[in-house]
């Protein structure tokens, strides 16, 4: 017979909060778009701080010159009421900002890809403790608020990112189209999206609490999620102050859900189903990497590298071309050269020959001279 206060198991929960409160989290964000579309003032506004510095429009030229895709990682440590969260936030700058984007989204699904093959390596090891764990939880990819539909782009990458990661769809700057447009562009995503059979994190909707399920049931219907970004406090006409960008016509507010879904993504993010956002990481996308690879490998065997890189295999080609382009004017040089050298020698022979005719008649002179003057000293 137990106690009326039982043995205790219902603490269970308690215990799991304060190793958890103890140890903290990592949580990956990865921001994937073209440049200007504000996903570093996004996320500066997600967290409430500076986690990413804004870089001036002349060195974004010049990382567009370069022609390539990057990763850039940020890194910080949050902590709210002793608990803390090691972020880090990865950003692909290059994405989507030339002419020729082929196969551009290459290095982002390595990227992802490198962070479930190192995590699968470290849980291989005989000691697993201190293990780094980079894999991405969720990506947000930022679509530009053109009011029509998603680029061919768009659908490329969101095919191969939604497959790997929980993919979250964000319409960039909420505030440039008309409530009627932004809600006709939001239909035409998603329709699209349907059509594509393209993979979007879908949050848990049903819940104990009636009132945790309607939350989740408006988080649920609002994407793909129109954002609207600013770290800077303005006033509103009613004399509020509010985080938001000041218009003629008056106030786009961050965090008013008649204005944006920025409270809702935010809640979706942090606050509701971050946990749901690291499980599905764990349980979904990298258990299935895991299968796939441990089908095709055995135990402790490397990763096959692909033959090719595109990005590499472009490259190369330029180099290639470039060489050639040497080769042919360096073998134009030596043919100038060669027929200068030519030029030159036929001179010095003809000038050679000169000088040999001139000496030849300057030996029949004295020769005339030498039998001449003979001739004469005989007769006397």
């Amino acid at each position: 017979m137990t106690s009326s206060d039982g043995v205790g198991i219902a603490h269970l929960p308690n215990q799991k909060h304060k190793i958890i409160s103890k140890k903290g989290a990592h949580y990956t964000l990865m921001v994937c778009g073209e440049s200007g579309l504000g996903k570093t003032t996004f996320v500066n506004t997600l967290f409430s701080t500076t986690i990413k510095n804004f870089k001036s429009p002349e060195k974004r030229h010049n990382k567009q010159l370069d022609k390539t895709v990057e990763i850039e990682i940020t890194k910080a440590e949050l902590e709210e009421k002793l608990f803390r969260v090691k972020l880090s936030v990865v950003d692909t700058p290059g994405f989507g900002d030339y002419v020729n984007n082929r196969e551009s989204w290459a290095p982002i699904v390595e990227f992802i890809d490198d962070q479930h093959e190192n995590y699968m390596r470290q849980e291989q090891q005989p000691t697993r403790q201190g293990k780094i764990d980079m894999r991405v939880h969720a990506c947000l990819y930022f679509i530009r608020p053109t009011g029509h539909s998603l680029k061919p782009l768009d659908l490329e990458i969101m095919k191969r990112l939604g497959s790997r990661v929980n993919l979250i769809p964000v319409i960039a700057k909420a505030d440039t189209l008309a409530p009627k447009d932004l809600a006709k562009f939001k239909d035409n995503i998603r329709e699209v999206i349907q059509h594509h059979n393209i993979s979007v994190y879908a949050c848990a909707v049903d819940s104990d609490d009636e009132e945790t399920t309607n939350r989740n049931q408006s988080i649920f219907n609002a994407s793909p999620y129109s954002v609207i970004g600013s770290t800077e406090i303005v006033n509103t006409s009613d004399g509020r102050q509010v985080r938001g960008r000041e218009y003629t016509w008056g106030v786009a507010e961050v965090e008013n859900d008649d204005h944006c879904d920025f409270k809702k993504l935010r809640n979706l993010l942090i606050r509701t189903h971050m946990i749901d956002l690291i499980s599905s990481t764990e349980d979904i996308h990298y258990e299935y990497y895991r299968q796939q690879q441990m089908a095709n490998r055995k135990f402790g065997e490397p990763k096959l590298i692909k033959a090719e890189n595109p990005k590499l295999r472009e490259k190369e080609e330029e180099l290639r071309k470039s060489f050639t382009e040497k080769v042919r004017n360096e073998e134009t040089r030596f043919r100038e050269w060669e027929q200068q050298l030519i030029k030159e020698r036929d001179r010095l022979n003809k000038d050679l020959e000169s000088q040999h005719a001139h000496i030849k008649s300057l030996e029949s002179e004295l020769d005339n001279l030498y039998h001449h003057g003979r001739s004469g000293t005989m007769r006397r």
